[in-house]
């Protein structure tokens, strides 16, 4: 197996990671990443089939689990309660539950407050070059989730601002101050949630946290703890996404100039899906081994933890004509974005529903938009989004 290294907090790899998940994919469907001393697979093929083997999955084995520090027990505690670090039985309780108050149904009936929100949020953007994240990106998904979270869209900066400080936990280069602003948001947002949750409880509503209070199959229902961090994984998983592929899609649609048939009515699906894959938010996942497995070659023993590349899986020439082209006219076929298998992002429907109302509207009621400075990706990785994308439309 060959070794290769590359910090990932490198800027030249910060702004293009591209270069060497193809240098990673040429090394054969497995590689050890020195700098994070793991295994790693940029394999379309090796990708895909892990993430749908049962014999892997998020939660580690009894016998490889660390002591959690004290100063971060806080947010392992959040953490111990998410069906995105657990397995069955846990999970499928956990999501079953989960799914029956975040439908298809509840999702689709979105549409018109999405698109009246995108709008409102279009006609306040500000004359000159402006930073489309920080007025247009950021806002729109974290003032959807807590609408349908039933949470005050007044919270809405204070959501944003401890979904950011908590996803800090996953970001390469990580310190203790990093860890301690995360803590410090996860107790915020576990106080506030306590309450609402409590007060919900007393006064049901027409929200999802009514609807996950009431969820319930055979007598089972979610606990508190589990309601608390049900909400915190919507906002903070669903919201990252969201954000960083929107600005990673304009930026694209901006950089290729392609044309606005593409966000048609009949083709902005298939538009969303070549962006999502692309350019993706999420680049690195993690998976440990259950039980002794061969993958392409290579056997894993139990306790193994391999690292799969989802953005290098979908630039695969194995599995896709000319990967490195932006093609929206490409056909449809899944890309990993989003994950699979049992882990498949539960909120995936929601950040496709965004994307395909954002995006037609912006471009319709901007015509000019067009970029007003070089965009620049943030230092966040294991994501992969813009720390800024400065624009202008006049």
């Amino acid at each position: 197996m060959e070794r290769l290294h590359q910090s990932p907090t490198d800027p030249e790899f910060v702004q293009n990671p591209y270069p060497f998940y193809d240098r990673a994919r040429a090394a054969g469907p497995f590689f050890f990443w020195e700098d994070y001393g793991l295994i790693c697979c940029a394999s379309a093929t090796g990708v895909a089939a892990i993430l749908r083997d049962r014999r892997f999955g998020r939660e580690v084995p009894p016998e490889k689990r660390a002591p959690v520090p004290a100063h971060l027990a806080p947010f392992y505690a959040v953490e111990a309660h998410s069906m995105l670090e657990l397995e069955p039985p846990r999970h499928t309780r956990l999501r079953g539950l989960v799914l029956r108050a975040f439908t298809s149904r509840r999702i689709a009936a979105l549409e018109p407050e999405i698109a009246a929100l995108c709008d409102d949020l279009i006609a306040a953007l500000p004359q000159g070059p402006f930073d489309l994240l920080r007025h247009f990106g950021q806002k729109l998904p974290v003032i959807v989730i807590a609408r349908l979270l039933g949470v005050p869209e007044a919270m809405s900066d204070d959501l944003l601002g401890w979904s950011n400080a908590m996803v800090g936990m996953y970001m390469a280069g990580r310190t203790r101050e990093t860890e301690d602003r995360a803590v410090a948001a996860t107790e915020s947002f576990v106080a506030f949630l306590r309450d609402y949750v409590r007060d919900r409880r007393a006064r049901p509503g027409d929200d999802l946290i009514t609807h996950l209070i009431a969820a319930g199959s055979d007598g089972e229902r979610l606990t508190t703890d589990e309601l608390i961090s049900t909400c915190i994984l919507l906002l903070n998983a669903g919201h990252e996404a969201t954000v960083h592929s929107l600005g990673n899609g304009v930026k694209t649609l901006l950089e290729t100039r392609t044309p606005p048939a593409a966000l048609s009515p009949d083709r902005i699906a298939g538009t969303v899906e070549e962006l999502l894959r692309f350019d993706p938010p999420l680049h690195l996942f993690t998976r440990h081994t259950y039980a002794p497995v061969d993958v392409l070659g290579h056997g894993f023993d139990r306790g193994d933890e391999v690292g799969l590349l989802l953005a290098a899986a979908n630039r695969d020439p194995r599995a896709w004509d000319r990967p490195a082209r932006f093609d929206p006219a490409r056909p449809e076929k899944v890309n990993l974005a989003f994950g699979g298998g049992l882990h498949f992002c539960v909120g995936a429907p929601l950040a496709r529903l965004e994307l395909q109302i954002a995006l037609p509207r912006l471009f319709a009621r901007l015509p000019k938009l067009r970029l007003a400075g070089p965009p620049r990706y943030a230092d966040v990785f294991h994501f992969h989004g813009l720390e800024r994308l400065m624009v202008r439309a006049d």
